[in-house]
C-alpha cells in the first residue's frame, strides 16, 4: 500500500462553497417515559457542536493537512458564531457573509444510551443579496 501523501496534500489549495450548518448533539439517559406522552426523557449529560454541511468537508480537507477556504452565508447569531470558532479551531479559513435577516441552519440530534431519538432542524433560505455576496466572495 502506498504512504499517505501529506507532504502532497499540504500543498494542495481547496475552496469549499457551500450551505453551511452547526450539527448540535445533547448526549444522556433515558431513565424514564413521560407522563405526558410516550416518549423517552433525556437527561442530557453532555453537548456538542460539530461543524456540519460543507463546513464538515472544509474541516476534513484541514484534518487532512490541506489548506482550505469556507465560502457560504449564515445568520448574525449563536450557531454562526460557533461555527465561526470551530472553524479557526480546525484551522480553516472562514469567508462567511453573515446575513442579519437569517437563522443559522441548525441541526440538532437527541441521543439515548447512544440511539438518536430525535433530529430537530431549524433551518431557513438566505435572501438574495447574500448569495450574491457569496458569488462575488469565491471570484
Amino acid at each position: 500500500m502506498k504512504p499517505f501523501p501529506a507532504e502532497a496534500i499540504s500543498r494542495s489549495r481547496v475552496l469549499v462553497v457551500g450551505a453551511v450548518l452547526l450539527d448540535r448533539y445533547w448526549f444522556g439517559e433515558v431513565e424514564r417515559i413521560s407522563p405526558e406522552a410516550p416518549v423517552p426523557v433525556v437527561r442530557v449529560a453532555r453537548r456538542e457542536d460539530r461543524l456540519g454541511g460543507a463546513a464538515n468537508v472544509a474541516r476534513n480537507v484541514a484534518a487532512l493537512g490541506g489548506q482550505v477556504t469556507l465560502v457560504g452565508v449564515l445568520g448574525a447569531d449563536e450557531a454562526g458564531d460557533s461555527i465561526r470558532r470551530l472553524s479557526a479551531e480546525a484551522g480553516i479559513h472562514a469567508d462567511l457573509i453573515a446575513d442579519p435577516s437569517l437563522h443559522t441552519t441548525l441541526k440538532m440530534r437527541v441521543l439515548g444510551r447512544q440511539q438518536q431519538l430525535l433530529r430537530v432542524d431549524f433551518e431557513q433560505h438566505p435572501e438574495q443579496a447574500a448569495l450574491d455576496s457569496v458569488d462575488a466572495a469565491a471570484c
